[in-house]
């Protein structure tokens, strides 16, 4: 006996099978293409087991030139003279300046037509890491929150979602609760903040002791007014991360001098090295920020002068996760809120532009090596198979194995889907 089918997935296999005959019987090639585009749907949103278990986002605040960086579009007027290099992908170029990543491509996706309507760096940033626009009511939580919300623990007693060299608007836990905020911290050369105490252990014992006495006299007689126990969930949480050995996660002055090196010496470089580190210790997403990238004004010198940090430290993270067999499990995702305008103004700069914009993807079983969408070489709005940010998200969540359609009710008694967007099918294995 057949499985039953709910009415939607009838209406999908009806939908296509009719278009298929449709196209056999008049020989359409046009409903032939809107059969294989439904059919491509469908298989993008079927069930699958999930490759990654972590998502290592290198965030470029300010929005980067997709022109100065992944999608040059060389001998025309709006390159305004930046130059393109080959890659180890076939027919997949980069501006000059990223001949490391140039050598990784052959692990990387290149979507370059990401489209939104938010030209303000701070909506458009909500947009780019949660999915969804501003609500005047909602706060929506960031794709790490979420990995952290729906993927198992497993023992991991360092905070599971980190921001490294965070600016101006980190990773949230949304309605999902603070608890999901991203643990923030600068450069890895200079340690975690505030976990190692600055006084001998009996009188950190004392200390606790007294902690402990203040907290139940404090909630003598407010009874239902207080959550006693989510303070003493919280310090009992802190004094285990103080005493893990998986704090050493965050050192690297384990790594050998050459793996350091190979990052590139700078405080992204250490970064994305503690990245790795990060995720091979449990952690489920972590955010490393090169900031800088909002050039109204010298955009070329800018974009140059950035690509020196951003080229070896990118370069450096996707050859050492592959090296160690980790990249299969890891998704690294690259990307700004927005682009930046085709035309260079008087100043020589780019201003925003979110009407066509491109994000890096790699690891997680995605497929590699290919370049999605195109923007016009002539600069005008017409993208070539657009997708948004939600798209991007709703295509991670099924490399991560969660259900992107699940829904979560939020303190405002608000059902709300994890993401509200269609998985890229072009980027998932077939």
């Amino acid at each position: 006996m057949s499985a039953p089918i709910a009415s939607s997935d009838f209406a999908s296999v009806s939908r296509r099978r009719w278009l298929g005959a449709a196209a056999g019987s008049f020989g359409s090639a046009w409903l032939e293409r809107v059969a294989q585009a439904l059919a491509s749907q469908d298989a993008a949103d079927a069930p699958r087991a999930a490759a990654a278990d972590a998502v290592i986002l290198v965030w470029l605040q300010g929005g980067p030139s997709q022109l100065e960086t992944f999608d040059p579009h060389p001998g025309t007027h709006i390159a305004a003279g930046t130059k393109a290099i080959d890659t180890r992908a076939a027919g997949v170029r980069l501006a000059a300046g990223y001949e490391r990543l140039a050598e990784q491509m052959h692990a990387v996706a290149v979507v370059r037509s990401l489209v939104g309507k938010e030209g303000d760096h701070e909506r458009a940033t909500y947009v780019a890491k949660t999915g969804y626009l501003p609500d005047p009511v909602t706060v929506h939580p960031s794709i790490g929150a979420i990995c952290c919300h729906q993927l198992p623990a497993d023992g991991t007693e360092i905070p599971r979602h980190v921001s490294i060299l965070p600016a101006s608007w980190p990773a949230r836990g949304g309605y999902l609760g603070a608890q999901y905020d991203a643990f923030k911290m600068g450069d890895p050369r200079d340690g975690v903040p505030d976990v190692r105490p600055f006084v001998g252990e009996p009188r950190v014992a004392r200390r606790f002791a007294a902690l402990e006495f203040a907290e139940r006299q404090f909630a003598q007689g407010r009874a239902g007014v207080i959550e006693p126990l989510a303070t003493q969930a919280a310090t009992a949480a802190a004094k285990t991360l103080m005493a893990s050995p998986q704090l050493a996660a965050f050192d690297l002055a384990d790594e050998p001098r050459e793996t350091q090196q190979l990052y590139g010496e700078t405080p992204l470089g250490r970064g994305c090295l503690a990245a790795r580190r990060l995720v091979e210790a449990g952690v489920r997403c972590v955010e490393v920020t090169l900031g800088g990238w909002d050039s109204h004004a010298n955009n070329h010198e800018i974009h140059r002068e950035l690509a020196e940090q951003l080229d070896p430290a990118l370069a450096g993270l996707l050859a050492d996760l592959a090296a160690r067999g980790a990249l299969e499990r890891t998704l690294v995702v690259c990307a700004g809120e927005f682009g930046r305008t085709p035309k260079v103004n008087a100043l020589g700069g780019r201003d925003h532009w979110p009407h066509g914009f491109t994000a890096l993807v790699a690891g997680g079983g995605l497929r590699a090596g290919l370049a999605i969408g195109e923007t016009d070489p002539e600069g005008s709005k017409q993208v070539a198979d657009p997708h948004s940010m939600a798209d991007l998200h709703a295509t991670l969540f099924a490399a991560l194995g969660i259900d992107r359609q699940r829904e979560i009710v939020s303190p405002a008694q608000r059902p709300i889907k994890l993401s509200e967007g269609t998985p890229i099918a072009e980027l998932l294995p077939g």
